[in-house]
């Protein structure tokens, strides 16, 4: 079907950058909105950025102005700079992406995660 793989989480300092990457690869017709999530425990997930096919962005508050979030739909990937890190941004971070198959099915996947730690 179709699959995400994340990289790029790991341990900053806080006021240092990391970049998230995510690939979608199978049997993908379409990558329509693509976005990044994160949850801490005991906390619900809760969406960082967004991007749509036409590049059209939305961040939590949280981010705005130290997040950014971009996309290359020829290689069906998505990342997330994220620069002036606090340690509050740790968390186990998720790529989503809205799929359509090559069979036209609208599929909404996930990612396995990959945790960024910000030490204060």
């Amino acid at each position: 079907q179709v699959q995400l793989a994340e990289s790029g989480g790991g341990l900053v300092q806080a006021g240092g950058s990391l970049r998230l990457s995510c690939a979608a690869s199978g049997s993908i017709f379409s990558t329509n909105v693509m976005g990044w999530y994160r949850q801490v425990p005991g906390k619900q997930r809760e969406l960082v950025a967004d991007i749509t096919s036409g590049r059209r962005t939305t961040y939590a508050d949280s981010v705005k102005g130290r997040f950014t979030i971009s996309r290359d739909n020829v290689k069906n990937m998505v990342y997330l700079q994220m620069d002036s890190l606090k340690s509050e941004d740790t968390a186990l971070y998720y790529c989503n992406v809205d799929v359509t198959t090559l069979s036209f099915r609208n599929l909404k996947v996930w990612g396995q995660g990959t945790l960024v730690t910000v030490s204060s």
